[in-house]
């Protein structure tokens, strides 16, 4: 495989805003609030302590007056008979407020109800408060709801998926915008608009954003983001050229055959800020080396957007994920559709001899998709462990991917349809995986995301009866639970449509952002992606 040597050169990314010692933990050098950081032993103390139910509400909290400050006074006083931390706590920080309860009129048509739902939805972070966790954008964008009080990458795709459908393309552009903001500014999107998201990224579903804004206007509106796209292509493929199949580097992972591929992958190995508790917890009996492997694995978890599921996990234990040692299918589809994209704006650019050059790199991952990621035995596609090159024998909807950017060949497509059939497909729609692990992102659950990548990619090779049976039973259930809580939730629990999904770090969050757009692009006509 020709090397990437000629790529545009590399950026500096997340050393901008963090420094990192030898042993990967980070520093408090940073522009930003790093409260994990800048509030010292506060930091760990109100964690473990569980002051808040979620560990998440602590990050997301703003100080009264400077974190040093607030540092020292609690040294000062913290060991004194009378002394007692949650008052500490909400004398010298804001909570967050929690979302107002709104009364909804379930006779309303679901659909009518969606789409008044974006203003609500709808946030301005231009200047945040000094000592905040967010992370300010110049223009507005759309929140999930709930919890997530802030701008989430892959969530954000298919929310703009429901907002072209609403009309709404003054928000999708605000967001494009604030996420070629993101890449010029940090040097890629990260997670989330948040201080403690900026060691890694998500699914990278920008490219796809583009694509979905240009077929809701025209090619020539789409290129400003073509420098955007190509800085995150960087991001993810920087440095690929000095790979050996020993030594991965980050993101980018060479196969003994020259091919080079990509998977999850943290800058950090150190307990998550948002799920500290939980964190610290899980790691508690291991020793050091391994704590930091652990980390370092549950952060590329959630990067993957999959946070959690046995899709990552060696054993039926949740200790036993081994993120970092998989090449995922759906993230590789992911790099195949920035590759078409940079090769697509390239030629409408006029640059033929760039155009070539990712037109010949959507041939070779095209290939590597259909070789390495194919599992003949099972009929499906599937997560690779790139030391050995094999398969993890899992059938998951990660699987749906190569249908939905159209790189399956059409003997695989079908074959792929029939284990979605026989493996994933349930009364609600179709379960993430098989596997009831007690993880979010495992049956019973169905996610809105898996939903549309999978009844859209089943249309591309001409699935039609399967993608309508899942189309309408995931509607059915999003309806059902509208009617009956007035809510549109996260997930769903796709096995027994009488019940609310569960699992996870966190309650089910109602909203909700990415579950709205698929519904309202689901009803509404020509597919896209």
């Amino acid at each position: 495989m020709k090397k990437l040597n000629d790529i545009f050169a590399g950026i500096l990314i997340i050393t901008l805003l963090h420094a990192c010692d030898e042993q990967g933990q980070e520093t408090s050098s940073s522009k930003y609030y790093e409260p994990w950081n800048d509030l010292g032993p506060l930091f760990h103390d109100v964690q473990m302590a569980g002051i808040f139910e979620d560990s998440k509400t602590f990050v997301d909290c703003v100080p009264k007056s400077s974190p040093q400050q607030i540092a020292k006074s609690y040294e000062g006083i913290r060991k004194k008979p009378e002394f007692n931390l949650e008052v500490f706590v909400k004398e010298n920080f804001e909570v967050p407020q929690e979302p107002q309860k709104v009364t909804v009129d379930t006779d309303r048509p679901l659909n009518d109800h969606l789409v008044s739902l974006w203003d609500g939805l709808t946030r301005s972070t231009q200047q945040s408060a000094k000592y905040s966790t967010l992370i300010e954008l110049p223009n507005r964008y759309v929140v999930p709801g709930g919890r997530f009080r802030e701008i989430y990458y892959w969530d954000s795709y298919f929310t703009m998926i429901g907002l072209g459908a609403s009309g709404r393309l003054d928000l999708v552009e605000s967001m494009l915008d604030n996420f070629a903001y993101l890449i010029d500014t940090i040097g890629f999107i990260p997670n989330g608009n948040r201080t403690y998201y900026l060691g890694r990224s998500q699914p990278p579903y920008f490219s796809s954003m583009v694509n979905t804004y240009i077929q809701h206007t025209s090619l020539e509106k789409g290129l400003k983001y073509l420098n955007a796209i190509q800085k995150e292509y960087n991001f993810w493929m920087d440095g690929a050229e000095s790979l050996t199949p020993s030594n991965p580097e980050g993101k980018r992972v060479i196969l003994y055959k020259g091919f080079i591929l990509n998977r999850y992958w943290d800058q950090f190995d150190t307990p998550r800020p948002e799920s500290y508790r939980e964190d610290i917890e899980l790691a508690r009996d291991l020793p050091e080396a391994e704590q930091k492997q652990l980390y370092r694995n549950l952060r590329a978890a959630a990067e993957s957007g999959w946070d959690f599921s046995a899709r990552w996990f060696e054993t039926e234990e949740f200790i036993s994920i081994r993120t970092t040692e998989i090449l995922p299918v759906d993230l590789n589809c992911l790099l195949y559709a920035m590759e078409i994209a940079l090769s697509v704006l390239y030629e409408a650019q006029g640059d033929i001899d760039l155009a070539q050059h990712y037109q010949k790199k959507v041939e070779v991952r095209r290939k590597c998709i259909n070789q390495f990621f194919w599992n003949d035995s099972t009929g499906s596609y599937q997560d690779v462990l790139w030391r050995s090159e094999t398969h993890t024998g899992k059938i998951t909807a990660a699987g749906v991917a190569p249908l939905y950017f159209k790189a399956a060949t059409d003997a695989m497509a079908k074959k792929q349809a029939r284990a979605i059939s026989q493996h994933l497909l349930d009364d609600g729609g179709i379960v993430t995986t098989p596997t009831t692990s007690g993880q979010q992102w495992d049956a019973p659950n169905g996610w809105a995301p898996l939903q549309w990548l999978t009844v859209r990619g089943l249309e591309h090779y001409d699935e039609e009866e399967l993608a309508q049976t899942i189309k309408h039973r995931w509607l059915q259930v999003n309806e059902k639970v509208y009617k009956n809580t007035g809510k549109m939730m996260e997930k769903y629990n796709v096995s027994d449509t009488t019940l609310l999904a569960g699992g996870g770090e966190y309650p089910t969050q109602d909203g909700f952002g990415w579950s709205n757009g698929v519904v309202l692009g689901l009803t509404n006509e020509p597919a896209r992606y």
